[in-house]
């Protein structure tokens, strides 16, 4: 009986809808196309206002304006991107023009739960699997970037009422990471060729570092390009990144989203930048809305 009337007090502090239980904390890291490259403004195809215009695809990104046609801003889902922090909205990218994939993963996950959800994205670009991202058990010196990752990571949980003052002490639990990169390893034979290991590694090494054993971890395919890419080395990474998932120590823990078929060509999108999907930020929405169901579903297999 006192547990019971305890639980109720302690409920009845809280206000009508407000989230209750530990933070859900997700990790998102990458190079480039995790910083974001979906262009936002603009009457371009393919940018999300053009987007929001077209009666065709309107209804898919509704969501992400309010009825007077402001971006909305979440209150309960937060997010940390290299020092900028607030609630998730548009314009999380290192020029504040674009979207990348936290975007629609953010309010996929949000929509799934009633606790906080926060986003930690530690992405940049130009970086590599084989050498920025090195994982420790990879062997060799482990990469500045990985080492940075991990830095952040642990720094933002150490610093929670401080970076989200709506955070109020109910701790937190680090509930998955998702990770969409591989050019850099796509155009280098040699770092193509240990592109499977090293992700491996990274995946293992992150679980530890993190103190989570079976992390729930989603690779998004680095498929720029689209379904008509021929070249070899391109076609051995996403291989690659599939291949992965496959492990049995990963089954059920670990997933692979395929994103070919989000390749949206250079006429129907922003700019000419393959290697940045074209800058299309239905692609970038995409990839996040596909890497969110894919999160969701190891969660609940956990």
């Amino acid at each position: 009986m006192q547990i019971l009337m305890l639980l109720a007090a302690v409920l009845a502090t809280a206000g009508p809808g407000e989230p209750r239980g530990p933070v859900k904390v997700f990790v998102l890291a990458g190079q480039s196309n995790m910083e974001g490259q979906g262009m936002i403004r603009g009457e371009k195809p393919g940018t999300l206002e053009s987007l929001l215009k077209d009666p065709a695809s309107a209804p898919r990104f509704k969501h992400l304006v309010d009825a007077k046609g402001n971006w909305v801003v979440r209150e309960d889902v937060w997010i940390w991107y290299l020092g900028r922090t607030g609630g998730l909205t548009v314009g999380f990218s290192p020029k504040g023009d674009a979207i990348g994939p936290e975007l629609q993963f953010g309010h996929r996950v949000g929509d799934s739960f009633d606790t906080p959800v926060l986003l930690i994205k530690t992405a940049w670009g130009g970086k590599s699997l084989a050498k920025d991202f090195r994982p420790p058990s990879a062997g060799g010196e482990v990469g500045p970037s990985y080492t940075a990752m991990m830095a952040h990571v642990k720094e933002v949980l150490a610093n929670l009422k401080t970076l989200f003052p709506r955070y109020d002490g109910q701790g937190y639990e680090i509930a998955g990471f998702g990770w969409h990169q591989g050019w850099n390893d796509r155009v280098n034979q040699a770092y193509n060729d240990e592109y499977e290991r090293n992700l491996a590694h990274l995946i293992r090494d992150v679980r530890k570092d993190l103190g989570v054993p079976k992390l729930p971890f989603v690779i998004a395919e680095t498929g720029m390009s689209g379904p008509e890419e021929k070249h070899p080395r391109a076609l051995s990474l996403m291989k690659a990144q599939a291949a992965v998932a496959e492990y049995p120590e990963f089954k059920g823990n670990v997933a692979f989203v395929g994103t070919k078929d989000f390749w949206r060509p250079a006429e129907a999108s922003p700019a000419n930048q393959g290697f940045h999907w074209n800058r299309n930020a239905e692609t970038y929405f995409l990839i996040g809305d596909a890497m969110g169901k894919a999160m969701l579903k190891l969660m609940e297999s956990r």
